[in-house]
């Protein structure tokens, strides 16, 4: 199978050292234009697998992404910006790594070889047939994901892939698979350039529309989002300002009481009428 894999194919570039700056730069921004077109081809899969997410979603489960590598540190980082932007429980989307979260900094060795792990990490976050399981894998030939999925289906629970090569293992263990072929890396073999570029707008697209789809957006603001830091309190002032319709000082004195924008701007509405 690894002969052809298109993401270990050869570099359609050679003697990359002896480029200068200007022509490593524009030979990689060549390459990267061909990512939102393997995103746009592979729309019908990441919508079929969307609304599989939140049919279970809606109704109170949880979405798990699984990975190793490149691939697991981008589904943590998608489910770890999923409450500070849409205020859910960060037990909503959970991101898993082969190795765990020292693998996040650290190549844990020989983490993404064992097929059985991923179900031993998945088990202890009692995931169930409420909920739905997304793995990740460039090549979608690493075992620990496909070890992880095929028990999760096995149990009765959704799954999907994000994988760069089609056809590919991890495609076939899948209930929904996405395949965004990229074609081969400008340093060969290098999946955390167009692969992971590829992964990382899938799962922008991916909890982005079932976190809208989820009520989590009202028109295009994030109201649901943690207050963290004083550049999102002024994005809030200024959301309340525009949906309620009111001057700055009622607004900060509205999101100080309601620690929300939604609930900022709901109380107000409703006490108006």
């Amino acid at each position: 199978m690894e002969g052809k894999l298109t993401t270990e194919q050869a570099s359609d570039y050679n003697d990359l050292e002896k480029m200068n700056t200007f022509e490593l730069l524009s030979n990689m921004n060549t390459e990267d234009k061909t990512v939102p077109l393997a995103l746009e081809k592979a729309i019908p899969q990441i919508e079929s697998l969307v609304d599989a997410i939140y049919s279970k979603m809606k109704d109170g489960g949880r979405l798990f992404y699984i990975g190793a590598g490149t691939s697991g540190r981008l589904g943590v980082l998608d489910a770890s910006e999923c409450p500070p932007t849409y205020g859910v429980p960060d037990t909503m989307v959970v991101g898993i790594i082969a190795g765990g979260d020292g693998a996040l900094r650290k190549a844990v060795e020989n983490a993404e070889d064992n097929a059985e792990l991923a179900w031993e990490d998945l088990k202890k976050h009692n995931i169930t047939s409420k909920d739905a399981l997304v793995g990740i894998a460039a090549s979608g030939t690493t075992p620990y994901v496909i070890g992880g999925v095929k028990a999760a289906r096995d149990q009765g629970i959704i799954t999907g892939c994000i994988t760069c090569n089609a056809d590919s293992p991890l495609s076939q263990a899948v209930d929904f698979p996405i395949e965004l072929v990229v074609g081969p890396e400008f340093v060969t073999g290098s999946t955390r350039m167009k692969a992971g570029t590829a992964q990382k707008l899938a799962l922008n697209m991916i909890s982005t529309t079932v976190m809208i789809k989820l009520g989590r957006v009202r028109g295009n603001k994030m109201v649901d989002m943690q207050l963290s830091n004083k550049k999102l309190v002024t994005r809030g002032v200024q959301m309340i300002m525009n949906e309620a319709h009111v001057d700055e000082a009622t607004a900060k004195a509205l999101l100080a009481e309601h620690k929300s924008v939604r609930k900022a701007v709901d109380t107000y509405k409703l006490n108006k009428k």
